[in-house]
């Protein structure tokens, strides 16, 4: 997992949604029990990933919303160098 980007990621949850750092780590599980995110903030998210790296989501499935390991691999997978 490239950590530079998971740690983006990361920052722009904090940033975008507020949810507090603290609680917020590679695995939690972003729209489960763990941070309780829902459809309203994956558009958030989606609007977040094209800003920051240029990463259409739209139409991909919600396993890659699952926390923000799963958004880094999304976007190891299909952001343009």
């Amino acid at each position: 997992m490239n950590e530079e980007i998971a740690e983006k990621i990361k920052k722009m949850l904090v940033e975008r949604l507020r949810i507090p750092e603290d609680e917020l780590n590679y695995d939690s599980e972003l729209f489960g029990d763990d941070i309780g995110l829902d459809s309203i903030d994956s558009i958030e998210i989606i609007v977040g990933l094209e800003d920051l790296f240029g990463v259409d989501m739209s139409g991909s499935g919600k396993e890659n919303f699952q926390s923000i390991r799963t958004l880094t691999q999304y976007v190891e997978e299909h952001k343009e160098d």
